[in-house]
C-alpha cells in the first residue's frame, strides 16, 4: 500500500469515525501518542499538543457546544504522507462561544486542516479556522 494509499485510509476513517463526533473514543486508533495541532485563529498561530484521549474529549465539547453535528468533507487532496482537507460542519448553538449566550441557531463552520501521516498514525496537523464568519452568524440578528 502506497504513502498516499495509507494516509487517504487513516484520514477518512479519523474523519468519518473521531472527527465526526460518532466515535471519539477511537481516537487512538488514528493518532500518535502525541500530536502536535498548529491551529490558526484570526492570523494568531497557536501549537499545543494532543493526545488520543485529549482530542477525543475536545471532539466531545464540540458535541455539547453544537449538539449533534453534521461534518461534510468538501475537499480531500492526498500527496505521500499529508492530507488536505476542507470541511463544513453544522450544527446548533448549545453553549456559551466567546461570551455569546446560546441562541439554538444552526450554524455551518468551514474548518482546513493539513494532517500528516507516519507510520499509520496521525502525527501533527495544521488547521484554519474561519472564527470570523462562525462569530457573524451567532450575532446575526436578522
Amino acid at each position: 500500500m502506497s504513502n498516499s494509499e495509507v494516509t487517504r485510509r487513516v484520514v477518512g476513517d479519523f474523519l468519518r469515525h473521531v472527527r465526526s463526533g460518532r466515535e471519539p473514543q477511537r481516537a487512538a486508533e488514528f493518532m500518535s501518542p502525541v500530536v502536535r495541532a498548529h491551529q490558526v485563529q484570526s492570523e494568531d498561530l497557536a501549537t499545543i499538543e494532543r493526545t488520543p484521549d485529549d482530542y477525543a474529549e475536545h471532539v466531545r465539547e464540540m458535541t455539547a457546544t453544537w449538539g449533534a453535528f453534521d461534518v461534510t468533507v468538501e475537499e480531500f487532496l492526498v500527496d505521500g504522507a499529508r492530507a488536505y482537507v476542507r470541511l463544513a460542519q453544522v450544527g446548533r448553538h448549545l453553549e456559551t462561544v466567546d461570551g455569546i449566550l446560546p441562541t439554538g441557531r444552526t450554524v455551518r463552520q468551514i474548518n482546513s486542516v493539513v494532517y500528516q501521516v507516519e507510520d499509520g498514525l496521525i502525527t501533527e496537523y495544521w488547521m484554519q479556522i474561519d472564527r470570523a464568519g462562525l462569530l457573524a452568524q451567532l450575532r446575526d440578528d436578522s
